[in-house]
């Protein structure tokens, strides 16, 4: 009998990143996660491609900042180039252990290693299939606040592995998703209006896109890149983030000609400050997406979770995502999640899209 372990890596391979025969795959995950995986490899090798693994201690990217001479941070990241040039798949399995493993990390140390990789991750993302997914640990059900096995069953639940076939209720959402996107298709403003908000930005001529499980495990979600230099007003993320090993809260973002010219934090400004000063992309937008999942309903500290609750909008600063038509280049690409269940709504030309958490174009 198929268990939820090998159900899950089925996922990964078969459906996320569809491994071909011949295919390398570079599997990547961190120690916590090993049971997992070996049943991604073994996946792997049923459907005939390669898998090269990298498993990665919790303490890696912290040893990285603390030690590595200018020497290093400063050099071209040749053997990881390298490496994911020769991959046609690669598949990220996150497992916390410390959920503040970066605290205290140098900022402006950490901003030099994202420039560094940030040309690996560009050939990951746009020549490469790829997905990334979380696996539950008793250190995430801590941050979001739930008990180990609550959290386990809530994160199976997002990705509906309880289902006997997962693929197919992620097909049965993506064509949910396809008919927004299709209605999205011609669109040119898009205004955010709720509490501390009152933003526009235009997407006129950029693509949206239907992200149904292939990239993000679990995902639920559309997107697409906003105009660079439309975004106008002012915006409130009242979802907590954790990034770089540290939490930021209730973040307020002012907007002239898509550039961002004022932010407040109530928690986290030094934080907030390092990732605007990155590099000048970190001050653009680079996604507006959407939230779907039905699964997800409460914030967990994991973006990847957070971005995909139902009827919430997220927006994420830096690099944007070539195929749909973005064109802002930066070292990070950091999504913040705008909750507009409360009194909040999101206009497209003028018509209601989402009030309330609802979205009006589904019903």
């Amino acid at each position: 009998m198929e268990t939820l372990l090998e159900r899950y890596a089925a996922l990964l391979t078969d459906y996320c990143v569809r491994v071909a025969p011949g295919d390398r795959v570079l599997v990547h995950v961190d120690l916590a996660a090993a049971d997992l995986a070996r049943a991604v490899c073994r996946a792997v090798l049923r459907a005939g491609g390669e898998p090269f693994l990298r498993l990665q201690y919790p303490e890696a990217a912290a040893d990285l900042i603390e030690l590595a001479s200018d020497a290093v941070l400063d050099s071209e990241p040749t053997v990881q180039q390298g490496e994911i040039e020769l991959m046609q798949a690669y598949v990220r399995v996150s497992a916390q252990e410390n959920s503040r493993v970066m605290s205290g990390a140098d900022q402006q140390r950490l901003a030099r290693l994202d420039r560094r990789l940030a040309p690996v991750g560009r050939h990951r993302v746009e020549r490469t299939r790829w997905v990334t997914t979380l696996f539950p640990t008793p250190a995430a059900a801590q941050e979001a606040g739930m008990a180990t096995d609550a959290y386990r069953r809530f994160v199976y639940d997002a990705m509906f592995l309880f289902d006997t076939d997962p693929s197919a209720r992620w097909r049965e959402l993506g064509a949910r998703q396809q008919r927004l996107v299709e209605r999205l298709a011609d669109a040119d403003e898009v205004r955010l209006e709720g509490p501390g908000t009152d933003l526009r930005l235009s997407v006129k001529g950029r693509t949206w896109a239907n992200s149904d499980g292939r990239r993000n495990m679990p995902s639920g979600e559309v997107f697409t890149s906003p105009v660079e230099e439309s975004a106008e007003g002012v915006v409130r993320f009242t979802v907590p983030s954790a990034v770089r090993g540290a939490v930021v809260e209730d973040v307020t973002l002012r907007f002239e000609a898509g550039r961002v010219v004022a932010a407040t934090a109530a928690r986290g400004q030094d934080l907030l400050d390092g990732m605007l000063a990155t590099d000048e992309g970190a001050r653009y937008l680079g996604e507006i997406g959407i939230g779907t999942n039905p699964h997800i309903r409460v914030p967990t500290l994991k973006t990847l979770f957070d971005e995909k609750i139902l009827g919430t909008v997220h927006l994420a600063l830096g690099r944007s995502y070539a195929d749909t038509g973005g064109r802002n280049e930066s070292a990070i690409h950091w999504d913040l999640v705008c909750d507009l269940r409360d009194g909040g709504r999101v206009t497209v030309d003028g018509e209601p899209f989402l009030e309330d958490g609802r979205l009006l174009w589904l019903d």
